[in-house]
C-alpha cells in the first residue's frame, strides 16, 4: 500500500525540524559536521518514525567510517528528548511518534554501483556510430 498524505507531510515537516535543529539547537560535539536527514518515513498509525541519515565522513571517497556512523547514531539516541519536544512543540499532535534514527547508505551504494558500472567494459550505441 501507498504511504499516505498524512504521513508525508508530518514526515516532511519532522525531516525539517531536526534538520533545522542541526544547524542551530543540538550542542553534541558527535553531531557537528556534515550530516543532514534525508528522509522521514513515518508508520501510518504514526507511532513510529524512521529518520535516515546522511553523513560526509573521513574515509575513502568522503565515506564516513564505522565508528562515525556508530558516534553519530549515539549523538541522536541522546537527544532524542529534546528533539520529540521540539516537534511537540512545533507540529501539533497528539501522540509524538517514537523516533528511529538509521544510517542512509544509498549515496555509498550508488558510488559502489558506479564503481562497477565504469570498470566494465561496454560500449554505447552512439561510440559504435561515430567509429562508422
Amino acid at each position: 500500500m501507498g504511504k499516505g498524505h498524512r504521513q508525508g507531510r508530518l514526515g516532511e515537516e519532522i525531516r525539517k525540524i531536526i534538520s533545522q535543529m542541526l544547524i542551530s539547537g543540538i550542542k553534541d560535539p558527535r553531531l557537528s559536521g556534515m550530516i543532514s536527514i534525508s528522509s522521514v518515513d513515518v508508520t501510518s498509525d504514526g507511532s513510529y518514525a524512521t529518520c535516515y541519515v546522511s553523513i560526509l565522513g573521513t574515509g575513502e571517497g568522503g565515506n564516513p567510517t564505522q565508528e562515525e556512523k556508530d558516534s553519530v547514531l549515539a549523538g541522536f539516541r541522546s537527544v532524542k528528548g529534546l528533539i520529540k519536544r521540539e516537534i511537540g512543540r512545533q507540529v501539533k499532535l497528539r501522540h509524538i511518534p517514537e523516533l528511529i534514527f538509521k544510517i542512509d547508505s544509498s549515496a555509498e551504494y550508488g558510488m559502489h554501483i558506479d564503481n562497477i558500472i565504469s570498470r566494465l567494459d561496454i560500449r554505447h550505441d552512439d561510440d559504435e556510430e561515430e567509429e562508422i
